[in-house]
């Protein structure tokens, strides 16, 4: 940790200790302690954000934007971004690499599963909450900050560009993945056709609402913020609300997918949202909890095949591991079709007449 010293030493004089914080696939995250205080330090990972000052500039955007509402009408707290001793809102070190600091919330917790159906609720509600603060926000003022993000029709062309490239043998796990690509690769252009005819529209998104990007206090258990905002972007709600149920919702031990937490989230995201919500989105709606973790399933297995130079992993095999735990959940997914399209048809007649 001895070469993060100098690096912490830009927003603060007084360090005493530094430790890994979070388990993030992209970027590299610290916890850093001061006298009185403790902060995140952050290296935006350059390799996978093209222009990380975008990142920062999105960041100032969307807390200048909160900062215009009544207090009591914001009931999240984003991290603060905290200055270099320079005045700067980031640090670029000698290899070029962006740091940025992030004022770090006491008192709360993340999780990687859902504990109780009362979380999932509370993990709707904050989702739908944030896209409310958000809605009034131009999205063409914000920068794309990693282009090409969720846009499934492109992870499907570069899937096949690498495949014909790939020396990989085609083992049962691998040979699964394939095979599932293959026969439902027609689900990837199912939202961004519905953006070309207009039905669906550019909003403000979070981009990776997963649950552990939610902080809950520890004694009130209720979600006080939301974090990992690099790729607030330009985009369409059905990616954030997809990748949400698509984390809650995955049962890791089967890859099955929970309808009840299902319920409970999506209850609570409309509590909040269901008053911007058309009918247009409404009807997507289940084509966007089927295609992200068909995305993502797409993603991880690529990356196997190109030798996992994007996403981190502890073996060469994670990835395979990861994609295949994806269509598995895919599947599930399609297992329930009914039963979701049910619970969404009852939730827009309770906001659409």
């Amino acid at each position: 940790m001895n070469t993060l010293l100098p690096i912490a030493h830009q927003f603060a004089k007084t360090v005493t200790g530094i430790s890994p914080l979070g388990n993030g696939l992209i970027n590299d995250t610290f916890l850093v302690v001061t006298g009185s205080s403790r902060f995140v330090l952050q290296r935006i990972n350059g390799k996978i954000f093209p222009a990380p000052g975008h990142i920062i500039d999105n960041l100032i955007t969307l807390n200048r934007h909160l900062e215009q509402k009544p207090g009591t009408e914001v009931k999240l707290k984003l991290p603060e971004l905290l200055k270099t001793a320079t005045n700067q809102d980031f640090y670029q070190d000698g290899q070029g690499d962006y740091w940025r600091a992030l004022d770090f919330i006491e008192n709360t917790e993340s999780l990687e599963t859902v504990t109780d159906i009362s979380r999932a609720g509370q993990a709707g509600f904050a989702l739908g909450h944030f896209h409310r603060l958000v809605s009034d926000l131009d999205p063409l003022r914000l920068h794309d900050t990693l282009p090409g993000f969720h846009i499934a029709p492109g992870y499907l062309s570069r899937y096949h560009r690498v495949l014909t490239q790939s020396s990989v043998q085609p083992e049962r796990e691998s040979r699964y993945c394939a095979e599932f690509i293959a026969k439902f690769q027609h689900l990837a252009d199912d939202l961004e056709t519905a953006k070309r005819q207009g039905l669906l529209k550019l909003r403000v998104i979070h981009g990776d609402p997963k649950l552990n990007n939610f902080l809950f206090d520890i004694v009130s258990k209720k979600i006080v913020s939301i974090i990992d905002l690099d790729t607030v972007k330009p985009g369409l709600v059905h990616y954030d609300i997809g990748d949400c149920l698509r984390s809650c919702c995955h049962i890791p031990e089967s890859n099955e997918f929970d309808l009840d937490i299902c319920a409970a989230l999506l209850t609570g995201y409309f509590s909040e949202a269901g008053a911007f919500f058309s009918g247009h989105d409404y009807d997507y709606l289940y084509a966007a909890i089927q295609l992200i973790p068909f995305e993502l399933g797409l993603r991880f297995y690529t990356d196997y095949l190109e030798g996992n130079r994007y996403f981190k992993v502890t073996g060469p095999e994670q990835n395979l591991q990861r994609a295949a735990g994806q269509f598995q959940l895919c599947e599930s997914i399609m297992t329930q079709e009914s039963a979701i399209k049910a619970l969404i048809d009852r939730l827009k007649s309770q906001w659409i007449a």
